[in-house]
């Protein structure tokens, strides 16, 4: 047996790809009802890195970080730093029992945790919609999960942690390897090292012409791990419909006075924003 054949051709034609707007997969109410609150559950988790990955980052060269980590100190109030109890960590529930408000100190929560809760659930499902009820929509909930929690603190912060990037890109690459993902391993792999290679181009060209970095490493390594997940073919039409969705925010935030520090904002959501489109509607160059 020729061994070349078991490995297909980097440069295929688009059409042979496969990646087309997937139909719905067939599944049960008990199924979508089991996800949800995994969603929820999820989300909850989602909300942890979102708040305290950036602190441990910042914290990370001081030699007393007071055992800050994702599991301790336990799950407090952020305003009277009281600690929570296992009823007022309920995923939605809580939030809506207690009206948004500590019910120690009376302060308002962010409706950041219920929002990102509901969001992971409605991710999860859309997930379990496309693959059917298995590996796969595990695989998939993880990519969900992953990319909204590094949207969301790029958004909040400016931070991307490679924590997340480097879990995303090679849990992409593992899930291309052994066939869970829609990806042939090839083109997860060209899409990873392209996707870098882009982005340090226009990063790399900008700084040149500008004399100031115009993209930071997080999105470059970013926009590598989500090229494992949609593939080489899916990669450009991703950057361009992030490029063009930030564009148009710039502008507005622009017109508004309301640009960022130095006039510069977070693109990880734009690229994330792309990532879900492109993983769930299959939008590539090719059929």
């Amino acid at each position: 047996m020729n061994i070349t054949t078991a490995w297909p051709p980097l440069w295929l034609s688009p059409d042979t790809m496969g990646w087309v707007l997937p139909s719905s997969a067939e599944v049960s109410l008990a199924q979508i009802l089991w996800v949800v609150a995994m969603g929820l559950v999820i989300g909850s988790f989602v909300n942890v890195l979102i708040h305290r990955l950036p602190i441990m980052i910042l914290r990370a060269d001081e030699s007393d970080s007071d055992g800050f980590n994702l599991l301790t100190p336990r799950s407090h109030c952020p305003h009277c730093l009281q600690t929570l109890r296992w009823y007022e960590l309920i995923p939605v529930v809580s939030y809506c029992l207690s009206f948004g408000r500590c019910k120690h100190c009376n302060q308002t929560i962010s409706s950041r945790y219920p929002l990102v809760e509901i969001i992971t659930a409605a991710l999860f499902c859309m997930s379990l919609l496309k693959f059917g009820f298995g590996y796969s929509a595990m695989l998939g909930a993880f990519f969900c999960a992953a990319l909204l929690a590094l949207a969301w603190i790029d958004a909040e912060t400016f931070l991307l942690p490679d924590l997340l990037t480097q879990a995303l890109l090679w849990v992409g690459l593992i899930g291309s390897a052994i066939s869970l993902t829609p990806t042939l391993l090839v083109h997860s792999v060209a899409g990873a090292v392209l996707g870098y290679g882009l982005l340090w181009l226009v990063s790399w060209g900008f700084e040149r012409i500008a004399g100031k970095e115009g993209m930071g490493q997080g999105d470059l390594k970013l926009l590598a791990a989500l090229g494992a997940w949609v593939g080489v073919w899916s990669l450009l039409p991703l950057l361009l419909l992030a490029s063009v969705s930030g564009l148009i925010f710039g502008v507005i935030q622009k017109i508004r006075g309301q640009l960022g520090h130095n006039g510069h904002f977070a693109f990880g959501p734009f690229l994330a924003f792309s990532g879900f489109a492109c993983f769930f509607l299959g939008i590539s160059m090719g059929a």
